[in-house]
């Protein structure tokens, strides 16, 4: 008698991509490097000059001028740290290895607070824009909700995990600049006058008074939004030595080019006019009083002159353009958000449940959903477009001011290394190369704080809170969970053995569904950004022998692409271009010994399972690859799986 089949096991669907070629590793260039940072500080010409201009009116241009000063500074002190450290993390980076893991918190949650800052004030302002369309998004309660909207849409999409296109982001950069050059070079041509912007502006310490002139520099430096960018990418360059100074000069330069000489545009065609209620130009006044605050470039090209088909024409595209840059400014936000979220919860600065990726899209889901959601939206609430400039130069002027002192001391503890990269000026006293860039920077910065703090109530205490609180938690996580000293810099959740003092160039890494493959993926991302290697993740499909090679195995290459994609998504957090790689064999220790013979790997990752043998410490597979592997082979094993 014939038994009726049994109906086979439900099999996730295909996910129509196969790993079996190589694809090539992304390196980037200076010009790569340069598009990619001025789509992100380019962007905020779009907002910091309304918010400028209503502060410091005529003086505008010499506070752009100033605090533009302050920005090349700093963003030398970005390049030496940068490339003296080529990992994501910017100033906490710096500090850490300048001083110690209490610090590095303190320079990390302050860049947390640029970064929901960041988020809040591009999203508010993306309305702001596509007002052409619809006039109300000028004005709340209609532009908070469409900037909430544009918080939540993009925070869905990046737990999702839908990534950014490169080569868009890079191609708006370049027509983002075009235009505002084509904006300065229209200006100058049809309605610059020296006299209004040189004389008839300027009202010496009475418009503005002295301390809302000092207030101006700070917030200007909102203009610069976006220099952590360079950092993150520091993995990705092609030589970090020569293409990390290049592109941050270039991307100072252009930046100052344009904050310098549309400013004078925009003060010709919207000058400062002595009114009932004193000294106001219509480039710093909000909507409710007829001004172009929440959209300044628009006020701008509504007063160049232009009429009719044109003038609609340029409002459209301008509109357009403005509104896309700063969606896309947005998103970097949320990226940035989410990858200081798992940086620090990778060196046990917050708990670790803040780098846990979702089970599905492989995405850090909680630091999405609290910082890059939660507190934008909080932040973003009020509407009020002074105090997001305000808050954001609270927390800027601050993270800037420990990467400078961090890169002083840097030079101190590097006194007697040659070969160690600095850039000039500086000035040797003593056998120390002292770095006058940094040491101008950090005196222009720590001034420009502390005229925050002493000026402004709200984000005086607001600011001062959001510090009180993160190192409150960071003392109870520290002290109370993971029972260690404030300032030791710890790694979670992988043990580190002296096997990290190895020197290698690429890195192959086993991976399978789990969290032991997770923490072999994420030690190895460790040691990538500290040595510049490549990363190949390798998936092994196993065939039983009594089925041919080329068997469909749905199942199993589901499986594998899920291992693949957690891979590839921890990889992407710590700013490490990681190839994926799927092969099929009989056994999968031999396939992981061959791949590592033919990709000459100099070292083998490889996650300590949870093996249910007696008496058993590692599995078959780790067991065979110690013993054949062509090359070193680390076990990389979590707390317990270590215990």
């Amino acid at each position: 008698m014939t038994s009726a089949p049994t109906p086979a096991a439900p099999v996730p669907p295909r996910r129509g991509r196969r790993r079996r070629a190589q694809r090539l590793e992304r390196v980037l260039g200076t010009p790569a490097l340069f598009a990619t940072a001025y789509g992100n500080v380019g962007s905020s010409i779009y907002y910091a000059l309304g918010l400028v201009a209503g502060i410091a009116l005529g003086l505008t241009p010499l506070v752009f001028v100033i605090s533009g000063l302050i920005f090349a500074a700093t963003a030398a002190t970005y390049a030496e740290g940068t490339v003296r450290y080529p990992e994501a993390g910017g100033s906490s980076s710096f500090a850490r290895h300048a001083f110690n893991e209490l610090v590095s918190f303190g320079a990390a949650w302050a860049q947390m607070l640029n970064y929901i800052i960041t988020i809040a004030i591009s999203a508010f302002f993306v309305p702001h824009y596509l007002s052409i369309f619809w006039g109300p998004l000028r004005e709340n309660p209609w532009d908070i909700i469409g900037g909430v909207a544009v918080v939540v849409v993009l925070v869905l999409l990046n737990i999702v995990g839908i990534r950014e296109a490169a080569r868009l982001n890079i191609f708006l950069a370049v027509i983002d600049f075009a235009t505002q050059l084509l904006l300065v070079i229209v200006g100058f041509a049809l309605v610059f006058d020296p006299h209004v912007v040189f004389s008839a502006n300027l009202h010496w310490g009475v418009a503005p008074t002295w301390g809302h002139f000092l207030l101006a520099i700070p917030v200007a430096m909102i203009a610069y939004t976006g220099i952590e960018t360079v950092s993150n990418l520091a993995e990705e360059a092609r030589d970090p030595p020569r293409d990390i100074p290049r592109s941050i000069t270039w991307v100072a330069g252009a930046v100052f080019a344009i904050y310098f000489t549309l400013p004078l545009i925009a003060l010709s065609a919207l000058p400062v006019e002595k009114t009932k209620n004193g000294y106001q130009t219509l480039l710093g006044l909000s909507p409710d009083d007829g001004g172009f605050q929440n959209d300044p470039v628009l006020g701008l090209v509504e007063h160049l002159g232009l009429h009719g088909g044109v003038l609609n024409a340029a409002k459209i595209y301008v509109g357009i353009l403005a509104a896309t840059i700063l969606f896309i400014a947005t998103n970097a936000g949320v990226i940035g958000a989410s990858r200081i979220t798992y940086a620090m919860a990778s060196y046990r600065q917050l708990p670790e449940i803040f780098r846990r990726l979702h089970p599905k899209f492989k995405t850090p889901w909680l630091s999405l959903v609290v910082f890059a959601g939660v507190f934008a939206i909080i932040v973003l609430l009020p509407g009020q477009t002074t105090f997001l400039g305000d808050m954001y130069a609270f927390g800027a002027m601050l993270s800037f001011t420990i990467a400078h002192v961090s890169v002083i001391a840097l030079r101190m503890h590097s006194r007697n290394d040659p070969e160690a990269f600095k850039i000039r000026p500086s000035l040797r006293v003593r056998g120390v190369d002292w770095p006058l860039f940094a040491i101008f920077g950090a005196l222009g910065t720590g001034a420009a704080w502390i005229v925050v703090v002493v000026q402004k109530s709200g984000p005086r205490w607001a600011g001062l809170g959001w510090l009180v609180i993160g190192l409150a938690g960071y003392v109870v996580y520290r002290r109370f969970v993971v029972r260690a000293s404030l300032t030791e810099t710890l790694r979670a959740p992988v043990i580190i053995g002296p096997g990290a003092a190895l020197e290698y160039r690429n890195i192959l890494v086993p991976v399978k569904p789990g969290r032991a493959s997770e923490e072999a993926i994420d030690y190895a991302c460790r040691l990538a950004t500290e040595r510049r290697a490549s990363i190949v993740a390798l998936a092994v499909v196993v065939v039983p022998l009594e089925e041919a090679l080329d068997t469909q195995l749905d199942k199993e290459e589901w499986r594998a692409d899920a291992a693949l994609d957690s891979a590839a998504a921890i990889a992407e957090l710590y700013g490490v271009d990681l190839v994926e790689r799927l092969v099929r064999a009989r056994n999968a220790g031999r396939a992981i010994v061959d791949e590592a013979s033919r990709r000459a790997s100099e070292i083998i990752v490889m996650g300590a399972p949870r093996t249910d043998r007696p008496r058993a410490v590692l599995s078959e597979t780790v067991d065979f690859v110690l013993k054949h592997a062509p090359c070193r082979v680390m076990v990389a094993a979590g707390r317990k799986a270590a215990a």
